[in-house]
């Protein structure tokens, strides 16, 4: 045998062995932190117990993924597996995670340091568990993380010096893509340093948080954020004109706070934003202009602040909005309020301000409309007729205004209407009986000028009503009684004719002395003919016409 073939035989096989070794101590590594973690935590569902035994490979328990390489466990996916108990340390053993997801479960305590040697991973959520103590500072060494979700727990803080610390060091995870906190009881202020986060962010999530203070301008810094979300916090001040700067927004979501001063016109510049929600502060000042030229916008809600402008005319150029919230401020429509224009709005709400007028008739055209408020205001005129092509209209809310007149017949073809109000008007007539109108209540009706015509409503019926009943009454009368007086004329008639008759052929014939003498024949009365026609019973009913009916019927005479 050859020497040289026989060594690198010998080295091949030792080779393999070390490597055969080496992965499956690597394997053995990563099953034991495993196993470790499965003792640690209760487990009610019996998924793990019964599935994570060290009789099969770990890469093929539930919720375990290797990678193909390395045969490492890459990514650990437990969501919604009611799981509970502290997360083990033991967990930063598995030095190739990538993706380590808890979300939705029950784990409580703090998070292990030990995770923070995970320097692979990419994915941490955590979401709502019961997790708490401060948002470890350690999530700095995570330098490949790109998602870190961990809202809905009860992590919190200290102000002011640790309790966005944090942040800072997440300024270090320069693939971070995108952060979401909400719903953790952080209670601070926004730091500054947000502003050096990566400029790879996308998404930051802060809601529910008890944020306080102002938004800083150093947001604007975040050039790839495609999503702001600050709502239900007390943050207050003005909106920053750095918001401006974010040029890739497509949803900003500060509602419920206490943000004051104007809306800045900075927002007019985001040509891509979808959503805006700054509802439920402080702002006033105008509705600008200018936010005619967001007509990528498909939400806006401006409702429960304190603007005071007319709502502008340009506003009716973003086609496309689906919602449109403006209610609960003090807007005026020195313009026509043109809706008709929207390609395909569901929702419309003008509630709750100023508005005067006539309720245009092109609203009738929005077919794809759901619900329509303009309750509230000083509207008046009548409601459109055009009213009845919102096919799709489910909610419908004109109640306190001025309005007159009375409700379209138009509106009976609504079948998905299921709330109707109309109340605190003057509006008057009939309300519509059919379609969708009797499923509503009086709190729909009440307090107009003169509705009619709905007992079931305790409203008096209406007097076009009244004299049609009253005629109908007088026509039944006229045939229940005049009928059969009627018909008694025309029997009464034809024996008449008989009898004549019969007269003319007597004075042409000679008289026998047994013939009947025809001056015999005597009056026959109504009681007569009944009692002849058995009371007029249908079986003795020979036919019937226009002016009756014709009985037959048979009489005993006495003869002189």
């Amino acid at each position: 045998m050859n020497p040289c073939f026989h060594l690198l035989s010998v080295l091949w096989i030792q080779c393999f062995i070390v490597c055969s070794a080496i992965s499956l101590r690597n394997l053995t590594t990563d099953q034991f932190a495993l196993i470790q973690f499965k003792d640690g935590i209760a487990d009610p569902q019996n998924v793990l117990a019964n599935n994570w035994t060290i009789s099969s490979s770990v890469c093929k328990w539930v919720g375990v993924s290797c990678g193909a390489i390395h045969e490492r466990v890459v990514a650990l996916n437990l969501t919604n597996m009611n799981l509970t108990g502290n997360i083990p340390p033991h967990l930063g053993n598995l030095s190739f995670l990538h993706s380590l997801d808890f979300g939705t479960n029950h784990f409580y305590g703090h998070l292990p340091k030990e995770l923070g040697h995970l320097h692979r991973l990419k994915v941490l959520r955590l979401s709502f568990n019961h997790l708490n103590g401060e948002i470890p500072s350690w999530l700095g060494n995570l330098h490949k993380v790109k998602m870190l979700g961990m809202r809905n727990n009860n992590f919190t803080g200290t102000i002011p010096q640790t309790l966005w610390s944090f942040l800072s060091s997440l300024s270090n995870c320069r693939n971070l893509t995108k952060i979401s906190v909400s719903g953790n009881p952080l209670n601070g202020l926004l730091p500054t340093y947000i502003g050096n986060f990566s400029t790879s962010l996308q998404y930051f999530y802060a809601s529910d948080c008890e944020l306080k203070g102002n938004i800083p301008m150093e947001i604007g810094n975040l050039s790839s954020l495609l999503l702001l979300q600050l709502g239900n916090n007390q943050l207050s001040g003005s909106i920053p004109t750095s918001i401006g700067r974010l040029r890739n927004l497509q949803v900003l979501y500060l509602s419920s706070n206490k943000l004051g001063g104007p809306i800045s016109e900075s927002i007019c510049g985001l040509k891509g934003l979808y959503s805006l929600y700054l509802s439920l502060n402080e702002l006033h000042g105008p509705v600008h202009t200018c936010f005619g030229n967001l007509t990528s916008l498909g939400y806006l809600y401006l409702d429960s602040n304190k603007l005071t402008s007319p709502i502008p005319s340009t506003l009716w150029n973003v086609k496309d909005i689906l919602e449109l919230d403006l209610s609960s401020n003090y807007l005026n429509n020195s313009h026509a309020i043109d809706v008709g224009v929207l390609r395909s709005p569901l929702k419309l709400n003008l509630s709750r301000n100023l508005l005067t007028g006539d309720i245009s008739s092109t609203i009738g055209d929005l077919q794809t409309l759901v619900s329509l408020d303009l309750s509230i205001n000083k509207l008046h005129g009548h409601i459109p007729e055009s009213f009845g092509g919102l096919i799709s209209l489910g909610f419908l809310d004109l109640s306190n205004n001025n309005l007159s007149g009375t409700i379209p017949k138009s509106l009976e073809k609504l079948s998905h209407l299921n709330f109707f109000n109309v109340s605190f008007n003057r509006l008057e007539g009939e309300i519509p009986t059919n379609g969708c109108f009797p499923n509503f209540s009086s709190t729909s009706f009440m307090n107009n000028y003169a509705f009619c015509g709905s007992p079931r409503l305790l409203i008096p019926p209406c007097k076009n009503s009244i004299h049609k009943n009253s005629k109908m009454t007088t026509v039944v009368h006229a045939l229940k009684y005049g009928l059969p007086t009627i018909g008694v004329v025309l029997v009464l008639i034809v024996l008449t004719i008989m009898y004549r008759k019969r007269q003319s052929r007597s004075t042409a014939l000679p008289i026998k002395d047994d013939s009947l003498s025809l001056k015999t024949w005597r009056r026959i009365s109504q009681a007569e003919l009944s009692q002849a026609t058995d009371g007029f019973e249908e079986r003795n009913l020979l036919g019937s016409g226009s002016f009756g009916y014709v009985y037959r019927g048979g009489f005993q005479m006495e003869w002189k």
